[in-house]
């Protein structure tokens, strides 16, 4: 079975189309496989899987992680959900600037999102699934996040976000340009390739 790489965005973010087979009885896929990732440049380096389960209307992020450092593949096995990666590396030529994919269990794609990307999703259905591989384990301390919606960046969510579910910790989130002053941000710089 095949992977392509279905679009780049952002220079970095990875629109991933695993091959489906199909028939009466349901499909297969492979979701990740470590030869073929390497051939098409994405990580093979993977530490954690993610699992979360939103009702509609639910919106999670914008997170990133610097400590160990964290990109994520996701996806979303059941339902629909948008979502978003927000380039939050100091000096990058698209620093604030974000993409945004509905991505569904039926349409199977993927979306990679390197280190120094700040990730979310809203919930565009109930019982929502979403599950992401991580290259970095999860460390409270080595993490923060970027308010949704900030209108520096100016996320075009598909939602109403005024009425949107959130935790309290993703309501009070920073803007961009609280972060860009912290001295934390200086763990996540642009290398040019």
């Amino acid at each position: 079975m095949a992977f392509k790489i279905e679009s780049v965005h952002l220079n970095d973010i990875k629109v991933v189309l695993p091959e489906v087979r199909g028939d009466s009885r349901g499909f297969f896929m492979e979701t990740y496989r470590a030869d073929q990732f390497r051939e098409l440049g994405l990580p093979t380096d993977f530490v954690q899987d993610n699992h979360s389960k939103s009702k509609k209307g639910v919106l999670r992020g914008l997170h990133f992680q610097w400590d160990p450092p964290m990109g994520k593949l996701m996806r979303v096995t059941r339902g629909t959900a948008f979502l978003v990666a927000v380039d939050v590396r100091k000096g990058s030529p698209t620093l604030g600037q974000w993409f945004g994919l509905e991505v569904s269990e039926e349409n199977k794609k993927q979306v990679w999102a390197p280190y120094g990307f700040a990730r979310g999703f809203c919930s565009l259905t109930d019982d929502c699934e979403v599950q992401y591989k991580t290259t970095g384990v999860y460390n409270q301390k080595g993490e923060s996040g970027i308010y949704f919606a900030d209108p520096e960046i100016g996320v075009k969510w598909p939602i109403d976000i005024s009425t949107a579910e959130t935790s309290e910790k993703d309501r009070n989130a920073q803007g961009l340009a609280a972060w860009l002053k912290s001295p934390l941000s200086d763990n996540i710089v642009y290398k040019s390739k």
